[in-house]
């Protein structure tokens, strides 16, 4: 009771807050952690990372190895079909020129036999002539039926190709001819069969040059690399272009003489 014993104004005075003087002591989170915890701690710390075996490393290689062979053989395959596709595209599409060719070769060939029995009647000494316009239109036309049947057969195209210059020579000996004779000039069915004949010859020369424009692109796609390779795998053959050959009196150049 000392304080009691002092005067008021002696008394210590009190801070507001705990009681007693405030200590402080140091804090040792490790010390104070449970034995157990602090061990498996240590224990924790002091493991080494794991390193790969040699199996597992030969297994990650042998995946990534698989990946990149899948990843090329999808690829190749990819490309294969589109080249493939795109020669069947090519070739269908010449196939499709000679078709228009053949359509109007057909509807020439028609008109020939009903320009002879025209003919006969006015060009009884020219027999020769009439029977060299039958004859070269049965070889065209049977020629023509092989063609039509398989586009791609060089043979057959470069057969009718000769073929159909034959009759076309023979057709304007007949045609020479008939200038001879005035009354066969003006008969009014052999002026429309002439016609007729001219207008599907103009047919003709435009579809074969869509023929020959369509073969030689096909041709370039099958003989260049790499698509040469896909044309021998799948038997991709060259077509044969339409060519006109020319007699050995056409080739010769020709001579102008002003004496």
């Amino acid at each position: 009771m000392l304080h009691a014993a002092l005067p008021q104004s002696v008394a210590p005075r009190r801070r507001p807050g705990p009681q007693g003087p405030i200590r402080r002591y140091p804090v040792d989170i490790p010390a104070r952690l449970p034995h157990s915890f602090a061990r498996t701690k240590d224990r924790g710390a002091t493991v080494a990372p794991r390193r790969p075996t040699p199996e597992l490393s030969r297994e990650r290689a042998m995946g990534i190895g698989m990946t990149i062979l899948l990843a090329v053989i999808v690829v190749i395959v990819l490309w294969a079909a589109g080249s493939f596709n795109a020669l069947v595209g090519l070739r269908n599409r010449f196939r499709n020129a000679f078709a228009q060719i053949d359509v109007q070769l057909k509807r020439r060939y028609d008109l020939i036999p009903n320009l002879v029995e025209t003919a006969k009647g006015y060009l009884a000494h020219e027999r020769q002539t009439l029977d060299a316009v039958v004859a070269a239109r049965s070889a065209a036309s049977a020629t023509r039926a092989r063609a039509a049947a398989n586009p791609g057969d060089q043979g057959a195209v470069k057969q009718l190709a000769v073929d159909d210059a034959a009759l076309t020579g023979a057709l304007g000996r007949l045609f020479a001819v008939a200038e001879a004779y005035p009354d066969l000039k003006a008969n009014v069915n052999m002026m429309q069969l002439s016609e007729e004949l001219t207008t599907t010859e103009n047919k003709v020369s435009f579809a074969r040059q869509a023929y020959n424009d369509a073969v030689m692109t096909y041709n370039t796609r099958v003989e260049s690399f790499p698509g040469n390779l896909i044309a021998g795998l799948f038997a991709f053959r060259p077509a044969d272009l339409w060519q006109l050959e020319a007699a050995a009196e056409e080739r010769q150049a020709v001579k102008v003489s002003f004496s």
